[in-house]
């Protein structure tokens, strides 16, 4: 990290509950790397996305109650990313703060725009034609973004411009917010270290 944004942007968190285990560790000025374990193979797949295209440095490992269904997994770890995200941003001094994104997937077209306010919010317009994605239940990724924001304290609007096939879809979604969040979490030169709010601080 350079100036006044040292020292580095980086989080690691670990949360245990009956029902999950999941540790994440994160750093907001690496180059997309994923190493991403939660026992759901789309999820993965998702995840390393959103590591690859916000160019945040991503380990995620998770183990959850499978045998009963996705939901705790998928959305504990949305509780989890998103409780880094918020450590490795810190006071948020200097970012942008907002990031927008117009994503295209083939025939799917997502746009996420994010404000990194610490006023959690979710706005999820996603339909989908069918119920799984693989395994995976695709109510499942309102879970999983609703716990990001949250725990994050992102407002984070998602809306499906076009698209029916439901991997189209959910990848286009995934990668919109990874857009949205590198153009959100980046330095902004212009700023000198500044909170990026006229009242002076980003709520924590």
């Amino acid at each position: 990290m350079q100036g006044s944004f040292a020292p580095p942007r980086r989080a690691e968190i670990a949360r245990s509950t009956a029902e999950t285990e999941i540790r994440v560790a994160l750093d907001l000025d690496g180059t997309g790397r994923a190493e991403v374990a939660t026992g759901i193979g789309f999820l993965d797949h998702m995840l390393t996305a959103l590591a690859r295209h916000s160019m945040i440095d991503m380990q995620i490992a998770a183990r959850g109650d499978l045998h009963i269904d996705f939901h705790h997994t998928a959305e504990d770890v949305g509780i989890v990313l998103g409780q880094a995200l918020r450590k490795a941003l810190g006071e948020k001094r200097g970012i942008r703060r907002y990031g927008a994104a117009l994503l295209p997937m083939d025939e799917a077209l997502a746009e996420c725009a994010v404000d990194l306010s610490g006023r959690p919010f979710l706005a999820w317009s996603v339909p989908f034609a069918r119920d799984k994605v693989g395994e995976m239940d695709t109510e499942l990724f309102e879970e999983f973004f609703r716990a990001l924001a949250f725990n994050a304290g992102i407002t984070l609007h998602m809306t499906l411009k076009a698209g029916t096939n439901a991997h189209h879809v959910a990848e286009a979604c995934f990668k919109a917010a990874a857009r949205a969040l590198r153009q959100a979490v980046e330095p902004d030169p212009r700023a000198g270290g500044a909170i990026p709010s006229t009242k002076g601080v980003l709520e924590a």
